[in-house]
C-alpha cells in the first residue's frame, strides 16, 4: 500500500528571492536574470577630498592652492616655472652680460635681488619663493643662492655643474644645486602677483 502523498511535495516551491527594495511587488515564480560573467558590483563612491593625489587633511591657507606635481603650497596665479625656462634663463644671462658689460648685469642684479629675482629671472617673468616662509626670497636670500650656491656648483667644475642641472631636471619641485642652499624654487608669475608682496630676509639677519 502506498503512503499518502506529501502535499507540500507535489506543490511547486516558489522562489524565495525577491527584487530590490523599492521595486515593484514581488510576483510567483519570479527570478532576477542571472550575473554576467565578469560581472562585479560597482564599487561605493570614493568621499569628497579623498584619493590619489589630493592634500587630504592639509589645510591649505587662502590665496594659495597645492600644486599635486611638486607637492608644494603656492600662492594663486603663479606656477612652478618650467624645466624649459629655467634652461632659457641660463642661457639668456650670457648675452645679457655681454651686453651690459657685465658689470652693468652686477648692478642690475644687485638690485632685484631685492625682489627674488636675477637679471634673466626678470626678463622671463619668473621669480624666486621660499615655500618655508611662503614669501619671496628677499636680498640676502639671493645673495646666498647666486653667491654661495654659485660658488657650490663651481667645485668641481663640470660635475656639480652637471649635478645640479640633472637635479632641476628630475626633482618635482625643480631645485638645482644653489636652490637647496638657499631654500627656494623658481616660480612663473607672468601677471606679477608677486609684486607687492614684501620679501623675506633671514632671520639671523
Amino acid at each position: 500500500m502506498s503512503e499518502p502523498s506529501d502535499p507540500d511535495m507535489t506543490q511547486p516551491q516558489e522562489d524565495v528571492r525577491q527584487p530590490p527594495p523599492g521595486g515593484p511587488p514581488p510576483q510567483p515564480g519570479y527570478l532576477p536574470p542571472p550575473p554576467q560573467p565578469g560581472y562585479l558590483p560597482p564599487a561605493p563612491p570614493i568621499p569628497a577630498g579623498y584619493g590619489y593625489g589630493q592634500p587630504g587633511a592639509v589645510a591649505v591657507p587662502p590665496g594659495t592652492y597645492f600644486d599635486q606635481a611638486s607637492g608644494l603650497i603656492l600662492p594663486q596665479g603663479v606656477e612652478l616655472a618650467s624645466s624649459g625656462r629655467r634652461i632659457g634663463a641660463y642661457f639668456l644671462a650670457i648675452p645679457l652680460a655681454i651686453v651690459t658689460l657685465f658689470i652693468g648685469y652686477v648692478i642690475w642684479g644687485l638690485i632685484v635681488w631685492g625682489n627674488g629675482q636675477t637679471p634673466a629671472l626678470q626678463v622671463l617673468g619668473m621669480r624666486c619663493w621660499r615655500p618655508e616662509d611662503g614669501r619671496v626670497a628677499g636680498w640676502w636670500w639671493m645673495a646666498l643662492r647666486e653667491i654661495v650656491g654659485r660658488i657650490a656648483e663651481g667645485i668641481l667644475s663640470f660635475i656639480t655643474s652637471l649635478v645640479s642641472f640633472i637635479l632641476m631636471l628630475t626633482r618635482p619641485d625643480r631645485r638645482s644645486l644653489h636652490d637647496l642652499i638657499a631654500g627656494t624654487v623658481v616660480l612663473y608669475d607672468p601677471n606679477k602677483v608677486l609684486s607687492t608682496q614684501p620679501p623675506q630676509a633671514p632671520a639671523s639677519m
